[in-house]
């Protein structure tokens, strides 16, 4: 359990990381994260970084992928450790 509980801590910081470096690339107009990484790492259990990103950076808010799909990723991730976690 607490091999989770850290790799859900570290995944979530790299995801909130690459969102802010994103969104100052961005700004800067430079070299830009494909939204596939972004997306993916969200995916591998940053999603909770990665809405926190969006949230307070103002970045892929607009996206609907990003829009909707972190948010159902989030639903989905609570959903399956919930069941995980009665099959214990």
């Amino acid at each position: 359990m607490k091999l989770i509980i850290t790799y859900l801590l570290i995944i979530n910081l790299i995801t909130f990381l690459l969102f802010f470096i994103d969104k100052r690339k961005a700004i800067k107009k430079k070299w830009r994260i494909r939204e596939s990484v972004l997306f993916g790492f969200s995916a591998l259990g940053g999603s909770l970084g990665g809405f926190a990103a969006m949230q307070i950076f103002r970045h892929k808010t607009k996206t609907p992928i990003f829009k909707f799909g972190v948010p159902f990723i989030i639903i989905l991730q609570i959903v399956i450790s919930i069941y995980i976690t009665k099959s214990l």
